[in-house]
């Protein structure tokens, strides 16, 4: 009976409209769009795939889909906005299958029909209910008007977690769910206010942002299953700018150390295998049993000129959770330095199977660095490879994975070069990627044209974020913080 309906309302929607074209002449070519969607792949609960067609002179797009396994939906005027309900109803209808798209654009008052194309419907569910990110201003010289949100991925709604608006003068950054559960839900605080909030089951606490043991602040948080521990990094970071058209900030690291932060307690642990003289430590992140600590490390550089010098390979430790003790020894998974490069923001699938990581040339702030690729590093072969699939000749970096471990999403520069943007893509059982497609918006083009602020540090929540704005902006500026102990 779905069936029948979905098609009925499709065939309706062609013959109700009185603008659809009856004379067309045919291009031998497929329409360009904004954004390009065409062959793309797409989980069955995504918002619709609205787009405008990229052309002179072009004052109408007709577009017609219809579904491999049943139904169709029509729509018409300036750019292709579907309806909610019937693209969700159709994609249902289509899973595992594939909607075939026909474009019809009018120019000069001619109707011009280009060659179909296809977008696929993944089997694979997204098992989300969005994502949250931070928007900020691409120059990153001052913090201006920036903030965390959180973005609805069956519809446009985006709703903001916390803004800067509300903490004047502060900087929100390093935000992390538990294995995209936002009951345990961490982000850090930088400026005058500075503090690490951690929220539990909608408890908050504020934590000291800086601790003199420590030499830095608690950034780059990842949590523990078992959401017990919560691990960081704290880093001694210096920014600079470069004088060339395509190499514009850098972000040094002067000195870094990981370690596991124990909420219950307000305990630190580390161990002097992870706290090295020698060597900076950074982004640490659990493997799914939460028996394992992965992290980067790099031979510290004393000069901050020399910071071409600066590479990163990626390590592991073993972690006890009962004793929250570390292991005795440390292995290097991959050696990206013996390859000439760098590799930055590791992060394991939350099925164990994989490892996703960012390569540039040096150091590990990648949103920067035009040659930043993705790759992926399979647990079971040890064998590495980069993700050509989805990358671009812009800077691709930042990523996290899906609960269901079928899904990345990831940011990138592809669009313009200045901006970084959201894209989704799917990895099959055989780590194979498919093309990325643009966070979807209502008016793509007039979204993303109009939009001043970068995409960054996204990741999947399976659930809206519960955040009481009001009361946390008294207690960031109250400057009332827990102190932590080094255990």
């Amino acid at each position: 009976m779905k069936k029948i309906l979905i098609g009925f309302i499709g065939l309706m929607g062609l013959l109700g409209c009185g603008q659809t074209p009856t004379e067309v002449t045919k291009v031998a070519q497929q329409p360009v769009l904004y954004p390009d969607y065409i062959g793309v792949t797409i989980p069955v609960d995504i918002a619709p795939l609205n787009f405008s067609v990229v052309g002179e002179d072009i004052d109408k797009v007709d577009v017609q889909v219809t579904g491999s396994k049943g139904g169709a939906l029509h729509t018409h005027g300036d750019y292709a906005d579907f309806d909610m309900e019937e693209w969700h109803a159709l994609t249902e209808q289509n899973k595992g299958g594939e909607l075939t798209v026909t474009v019809c654009v009018r120019k000069e008052g001619k109707w011009l029909q280009y060659q179909d194309f296809k977008i696929y419907v993944s089997p694979y569910l997204l098992e989300e209910w969005g994502v949250t990110y931070r928007r900020i201003a691409p120059g990153y010289e001052v913090y201006s008007h920036m903030g965390l949100y959180q973005r609805n991925l069956s519809t446009f709604e985006e709703t903001a977690i916390l803004e800067n608006t509300q903490i004047p003068g502060q900087c929100i950054n390093c935000h992390m769910s538990n294995r995209t559960d936002p009951s345990h839900f961490v982000f850090h605080v930088r400026g005058d206010h500075g503090a690490t909030m951690i929220q539990t089951d909608g408890k908050r606490e504020w934590l000291k942002a800086k601790n003199d043991l420590l030499g830095g602040s608690m950034v780059y948080p990842y949590w523990h299953p078992s959401g017990n521990y919560c691990a960081f990094s704290t880093n001694q970071t210096r920014q600079g700018f470069h004088v060339i058209a395509k190499e514009r900030i850098e972000v040094v690291d002067l000195s870094s150390d990981i370690f596991v932060y124990h909420p219950a307690t307000h305990e630190i642990l580390t161990d002097s295998l992870i706290q090295t003289k020698d060597w900076s430590e950074n982004t640490p992140v659990f493997s799914p049993d939460g028996k394992t600590l992965y992290y980067m490390t790099c031979k510290k550089q004393e000069d901050p000129n020399r910071y071409k010098e600066e590479q990163y390979n990626l390590c592991k430790i073993a972690f006890d959770p009962e004793k929250g003790t570390f292991g005795d020894h440390v292995d290097t998974l991959f050696n990206a330095v013996a390859m000439g490069k760098s590799l930055t923001w590791p992060r394991p699938s939350y099925d164990g199977r994989y490892i996703l990581f960012t390569l540039i040339d040096y150091g590990y702030f990648s949103i920067w660095h035009e040659e930043s690729e993705q790759w992926l590093l399979d647990l079971q072969s040890g064998e590495a490879r980069p993700l050509d699939e989805i990358n671009s000749p812009r800077a691709d970096s930042y990523h996290n994975w899906n609960v269901n471990s079928r899904w990345i999403v990831f940011t990138s520069r592809r669009d313009d070069g200045l901006y970084s943007r959201l894209y989704l893509a799917s990895i099959d059982e055989q780590g194979r990627a498919t093309k990325p497609m643009m966070l979807p918006q209502r008016n793509p083009r007039k979204y993303y044209e109009d939009s001043m602020y970068s995409f960054n540090t996204p990741d999947f929540t399976k659930r809206k974020v519960e955040f009481d704005v009001r009361e946390a902006s008294f207690e960031i500026m109250s400057d009332k913080r827990i102190e932590t102990k080094v255990r």
